[in-house]
């Protein structure tokens, strides 16, 4: 069991692409049992995916995070990573999926503004840094679009009412806020040393 774990740990983002694909493959049959905003919550699933192996592939985001960040600290390791976003990212979308499938399609939005907040995250880093960073490719040409489309969507619905935006910024906010006082209290305590590679 401890060597699975370790193994999943190490190497989760290899199979995320093809797991994606998989999910975005089954799409078209699935989808036509569904409305079109839950259709583009469902697809917050494979593209937060896709995103992932931009990211986390040979470890880049770890690697680029440790030394922009970290500035040669190890403020993020790979156990981190698997936790945040496996159990924690797949099992948001996952969550939110449901809720919007069996309780109200408005809570979709948790999903769309999970991937909105992150999108603008890497963009403000991009900005902040003037270089790319992993994930900047896919948070400009998957998750704007799908998420404007999504919003949009949302919009037209008359049973969605503004609360379910304020719970869906609110719940991605806090999220994302307590990741960064996470790792920037990590970051105080950790002693100097050279970000590995």
């Amino acid at each position: 069991m401890r060597l699975m774990m370790q193994g999943l740990i190490m190497y989760w983002v290899y199979g995320t692409f093809p797991a994606a694909i998989l999910l975005l493959g089954l799409f078209p049959a699935l989808d036509s049992a569904w409305s079109f905003p839950l259709g583009l919550v469902y697809l917050q699933i494979p593209f937060y995916m896709l995103h992932q192996v931009e990211e986390h592939v040979s470890g880049r985001f770890a690697v680029f995070l440790n030394q922009t960040v970290g500035h040669g600290k190890e403020i993020i390791t790979p156990a981190e990573i698997f936790w945040v976003n496996v159990p924690g990212v797949w099992g948001i979308n996952l969550a939110s999926f449901l809720l919007a499938s069996f309780f109200h399609v408005g809570l979709g939005l948790i999903a769309v503004y999970l991937s909105m907040v992150n999108a603008l995250t890497h963009l403000l880093a991009c900005f902040r840094w003037r270089q790319y960073n992993p994930g900047l490719f896919t948070s400009v040409f998957l998750f704007f679009p799908i998420g404007i489309l999504s919003l949009f969507s949302m919009g037209r619905h008359s049973e969605v009412t503004p609360a379910f935006h304020w719970l869906g910024i609110s719940i991605a906010f806090l999220i994302h806020v307590g990741l960064v006082f996470y790792f920037t209290n990590k970051l105080r305590k950790a002693p100097s040393q050279t970000a590995r590679h």
